[in-house]
């Protein structure tokens, strides 16, 4: 209820004097109640608008906090693969012989001395073999419409190297210890090096040359957790590299360990190895975990963010937009207003409490909503849903200050009105 010189109260009062005689003019002043029903009723008076307003708001902040949370879950999700691959190898090679000085060779049983060590899940030996100029083919006739001999790579391997890089069968099967031990001419290809050479399946036996030498091809890789140029090579049993090409020894050792074990593995690995030289054989490891999983957890979230603000300010755009409109359908009432008794900051204030109350339901419903999306894509993706609890209650506050910001211009707009110009416009 405003009350002012324009307007009598109900009941009868003395008018307060001055000094001399003079009747002083009370400013005008409107009761906080009074002012929230005005509100209210503003909001309600345009239903169909005031949904459609919130509910550019709602789609902003769902989208904000939504895209905070899938940022946060997608991140658990990348750094724990991180964790899971890059975090978990290790790599021993043989450092080069000084000039004349014995060779620092791994030894070929060093899968089984690792496996010893607490911490590794898997280890396995792979070389390069040196096969000189001679070309894989699976044809022992030269065909002159299509190439027939090609140059792969031919890795020698021992049978727990698959465990160390989680290889996956497309078909057929795995060597394992007893061919490697019997010397077998048995070769796995890698999908790639398959494809090349035209073998889709294992189950009419194909077989590849490798120079003169004839090898039976017994299962094709469907892909790997580490080491992806193998995807492209030939693939044979250790013990077969070393009678058929000589392979002095391992070239290196691919090992898997436990999540924070890395760095204990690296150390413990060359005594294992070579307790008489342990400084023979080199370690690699991934240098500075936590600062490349720090950049991409925050890269993404930037992203993340980027994207729910851009969100947010089209919510801002829309309660500016339809509060400017209502000053302009408004501006008789604004004028009567003031001609009753109404200061320019009541009608200012009345404006900014409908934008920030506009912005503080969309807030309330938008957290809701952007939880509810945040949960839902991480039940379908069967990942575990991380979502700052910040967020959600930080989004009725925020979606307030926008109102409050997004009204401000229509508000001062409002209050400019003169009580003689709004209400000739307002006619």
């Amino acid at each position: 209820m405003i009350r002012g010189p324009g307007r009598r109260l109900a009941g009868r009062r003395s008018e307060p004097q001055t000094a001399q005689g003079s009747r002083r003019v009370e400013p005008a002043t409107i009761r906080g109640a009074d002012l929230a029903s005005e509100v209210v009723a503003s909001l309600f008076a345009r239903p169909a608008r005031t949904g459609l307003t919130v509910l550019g708001t709602v789609i902003g902040l769902a989208a904000l906090v939504a895209t905070l949370g899938l940022s946060r879950t997608a991140s658990n999700q990348i750094v724990g693969r991180f964790d899971e691959l890059a975090a978990t190898e290790v790599v021993v090679t043989a450092r080069p012989p000084a000039l004349n000085a014995q060779p620092d060779d791994i030894p070929w049983d060093a899968p089984q001395r690792l496996a010893r060590l607490r911490g590794v899940v898997a280890a396995g030996n792979v070389s390069t073999v040196d096969v000189g100029d001679s070309h894989v083919r699976t044809s022992p006739i030269a065909d002159p419409q299509r190439q027939t001999d090609l140059r792969l790579s031919v890795q020698a391997a021992s049978p727990e190297l698959f465990d160390a890089i989680r290889a996956a069968v497309r078909s057929g099967r795995l060597f394992d210890s007893g061919h490697s031990a019997r010397n077998d001419a048995v070769a796995v290809l890698g999908p790639n090096a398959a494809d090349r050479l035209g073998i889709t399946s294992v189950d009419r036996l194909p077989a590849i040359a490798v120079g003169d030498d004839l090898f039976l091809v017994i299962g094709i890789l469907d892909g790997v957790g580490r080491r992806q140029d193998l995807l492209s090579a030939v693939l044979i049993p250790e013990g077969t590299a070393r009678r058929l090409f000589r392979l002095s020894a391992p070239e290196a050792v691919i090992v898997e360990t436990r999540v924070g074990a890395t760095r204990l593995i690296a150390r413990q690995a060359p005594l294992a190895l070579r307790p008489d030289n342990p400084n023979g054989l080199r370690v690699a490891s991934p240098p500075e975990q936590q600062r490349i999983r720090n950049a991409v957890q925050g890269d993404l979230y930037l992203l993340f963010l980027m994207l729910g603000g851009v969100s947010l300010l089209v919510g801002a755009i829309g309660i500016a937009n339809v509060t400017l409109v209502s000053v302009m359908e408004r501006t008789g009432e604004i004028g009567l207003r003031r001609a009753i008794g109404a200061t320019r900051f009541h009608i200012a204030l009345q404006f900014l409490l409908e934008s920030g109350a506009l912005g503080l339901v969309g807030g309330i419903i938008g957290a809701s909503v952007g939880t509810l999306i945040t949960v839902g894509v991480s039940a379908y993706q069967s990942w575990t849903p991380v979502l700052d609890p910040a967020a959600p209650l930080a989004a009725p506050v925020i979606g307030a200050l926008i109102g409050l910001l997004a009204g401000a211009y229509p508000a001062l707009r409002a209050a400019r009105l003169e009580p003689v110009e709004a209400l000739r416009s307002g006619t």
